[in-house]
């Protein structure tokens, strides 16, 4: 009995001392990411329970911008805390380095997970990881991605029926009973039961539960199947437009759009919520196991998504992918210790400000070898005296088909010709844009790398919809400075990101 005594003593004391000695009250930290979540179509209208436990207690972020409208590069950009051009993590293809070997042997070593479990956290991934991730030439299931302590990995791209998992490196099969299956539902689960059974007492914790809602195929929970019927995708002063001014791939969008494609829209928009109807739960759920447990005061939880989406706008039926702001703009409501309630910001935050905000809660402190900045100061103000940024970057590399999609005429250097055969990207569909925030200027200039090398430019306090190309009628010399800025945000690293 002495013997057994003495044994568990010891084992108390090297389990201590394996929790790294950190300040006793680090925060534990909640991160939900949605999959194609909008923000200018009315993507947190339906999420009524996220709004009233987080939004109403916490901060909203009015200006919140993916630094790329694209899954992969997006998602390579929130675990890195850095611009595309310098993760490299340019499309959702292996070519285009998603989650490729150069990826693991580089950028994936400096990540959220990695810092975070640096600093003492015990870390859990529940869900889609980047588009190409678990394909065999890049480690199948058995990679996992280092940092994390509890993986739970979709391999490949969102769905939620009929997919494979990767859960600490073993292949997990799923199929389509909904109540073993559903993917949202499984993360949603499996995150309960990580805070109710599988949490070391003794660790801080970090969740990342990584949705595949609102992401195509758009399947719902059986039980939210009938809701949203009387709905319609919003028509805003872009929807069904003819474009003559932008750039000429939206320029090839038939206009006006037929009865076909505007129920297609529809439809889809009313299957996009309901599919947000189970994360608002899972939401819920989360927040009151953390009461429960007795652990929410001491908990920070961030809702974010990886890009916009666009339905009807300038008559392009559904993607991501442009640089207007129902594609860029995305949510991001913030809980937690310290943080005033129902507060709103309204300061240019990007997705890459979120890895080193994670970091200074966890550490007191901010990496400053990536391009984000902490968004600490914004959540706890105390003696804030250095100026917010003004300027941000956002990138796109077109993806493309060579000989282009099937059963699509004259889709050549295409690809996202769904439905209709009407194509959303090209490869000259790459550009970069510095968008501008002030109390006195908001406007967005991009450049696109085409043999034109065709510009477009928005003053959002003007044209909020972005309905009309001011770039001809710009100053010479305010161009010139925009042209200017766009480079030195497009070379940036590190704190030269981070300037205001």
């Amino acid at each position: 009995m002495a013997g057994n005594i003495l044994r568990w003593g010891m084992l108390v004391i090297v389990l201590g001392s394996l929790a790294r000695s950190h300040p006793d009250k680090q925060p534990n930290i909640v991160f939900i990411l949605t999959d194609d979540q909008d923000l200018q179509l009315g993507g947190m209208e339906p999420m009524t329970k996220t709004l009233e436990l987080l939004g109403k207690k916490g901060m909203t972020f009015t200006n919140m911008f993916t630094v790329s409208p694209l899954c992969c590069p997006s998602r390579s950009s929130i675990l890195t805390g850095n611009y595309v051009h310098n993760h490299q993590a340019y499309n959702n293809s292996l070519t285009g380095n998603c989650s490729s070997q150069t990826w693991q042997k580089g950028p994936e070593k400096n990540t959220i997970a990695t810092q975070l479990q640096a600093n003492g956290y015990q870390t859990f991934f529940a869900g889609k990881y980047l588009n190409q991730y678990g394909g065999p030439t890049v480690g199948g299931p058995q990679h996992i991605p280092p940092g994390w302590d509890e993986w739970n990995g979709l391999i490949y791209n969102s769905v939620y029926y009929n997919y494979n998992l990767s859960v600490n490196g073993r292949l997990e099969t799923h199929k389509d009973d909904y109540h073993k299956d559903y993917l949202t539902d499984l993360i949603h689960n499996r995150s309960i039961e990580f805070l109710k059974s599988k949490r070391w007492p003794w660790n801080p914790f970090f969740m990342m539960l990584s949705t595949p809602a609102c992401h195509r195929p758009f399947d719902s929970a059986p039980q939210f199947t009938r809701n949203f019927t009387n709905k319609k995708a919003p028509r805003d002063k872009a929807f069904n437009t003819r474009t003559t001014d932008k750039h000429w791939l939206v320029q090839q969008a038939p206009h006006p759009m037929s009865d076909e494609s505007i129920a297609f829209i529809d439809d889809t928009f009313r299957k996009r919520w309901r599919t947000l109807l189970s994360v608002d739960d899972m939401v819920a759920d989360v927040v009151n196991t953390l009461e429960q447990l007795k652990l929410l005061d001491s908990t920070y939880i961030f809702f974010a998504s990886d890009n916009g989406y666009h339905l009807g706008q300038f008559s392009l039926p559904n993607d991501k992918r442009q640089m207007y702001d129902f594609d860029i703009k995305v949510p991001l409501i913030v809980s937690g210790p310290g943080i005033k309630a129902n507060t709103k910001n309204a300061d240019p935050v990007l997705t890459i400000d979120l890895m080193p905000t994670f970091v200074e809660l966890a550490s007191g402190t901010a990496p400053t070898d990536v391009d984000g900045r902490s968004l600490v100061p914004l959540l706890v103000p105390k003696n804030q005296t250095d100026p917010w940024r003004t300027d941000i970057l956002i990138e796109h590399q077109g993806e493309y088909l060579v000989h282009g999609v099937e059963n699509c005429s004259h889709t050549g250097y295409m690809s996202e010709c769904y439905p209709f055969c009407i194509c959303e990207d090209s490869y000259n569909n790459t550009y970069s844009c510095v968008r501008t925030i002030t109390s006195k200027e908001n406007h967005i200039l991009c450049q696109f790398s085409d043999s034109q090398n065709y510009r477009e430019f928005y003053d959002i306090t003007a044209d909020p919809f972005q309905l009309t190309n001011k770039v001809s009628t710009l100053d010479p010399k305010f161009l010139e400075d925009l042209e200017n800025r766009l480079i030195e945000l497009s070379v940036c690293e590190g704190s030269s990101c981070r300037k205001a």
